[in-house]
């Protein structure tokens, strides 16, 4: 591997207060699908943000007036590089959490696992893209000791 490491670059800011977050965790997750889905060089910010914060900027950019759990954007991508930003809720990470029985801090993993597999190309328009997506959230999951829950809601 070398010096491939070096040339992913991920940057973390907490903009919340209310849940404590294991940034080094999260980093790390988001690492791991970016080196095993094959790209040798990124650029990616995390943003981990309160309910409001994501509600406004979903509001902004999807045209949807609800919070969400997780923003994606890809900014620039190439065959082996990634620039991208990915925003979770921490709020939302923590009502789903008790919802789902598992620490909030795994669902927020959760959350910026979906959002990494969207920047480096996994889709969930269909059913088959969720069961792809579903299949690869659950593998990054099980490094970190995980077994998924299951969400059973219809598609939104």
């Amino acid at each position: 591997m070398g010096g491939a490491v070096d040339l992913i670059k991920i940057e973390l800011t907490n903009q919340q207060e209310q849940h404590s977050v294991d940034e080094e965790r999260l980093i790390e997750a988001v690492r791991s699908v970016l080196q095993e889905e094959g790209l040798k060089r990124a650029e990616i910010s995390i943003a981990v943000v309160d309910d409001p914060t994501i509600h406004e900027l979903n509001v902004q950019y999807l045209k949807h007036d609800y919070p969400t759990d997780v923003l994606s954007f890809v900014l620039q991508r190439e065959e082996d590089y990634v620039d991208g930003e990915l925003i979770v809720s921490a709020d939302t990470a923590a009502a789903q959490s008790i919802r789902y029985g598992w620490q909030a801090a795994d669902e927020l993993l959760l959350y910026v696992i979906h959002g990494a597999l969207h920047l480096v190309g996994y889709q969930d328009g269909s059913e088959t893209e969720v069961a792809e997506m579903r299949t690869r959230e659950d593998y990054f999951l099980a490094q970190h000791g995980l077994e998924p829950h299951r969400q059973t809601t219809d598609a939104e």
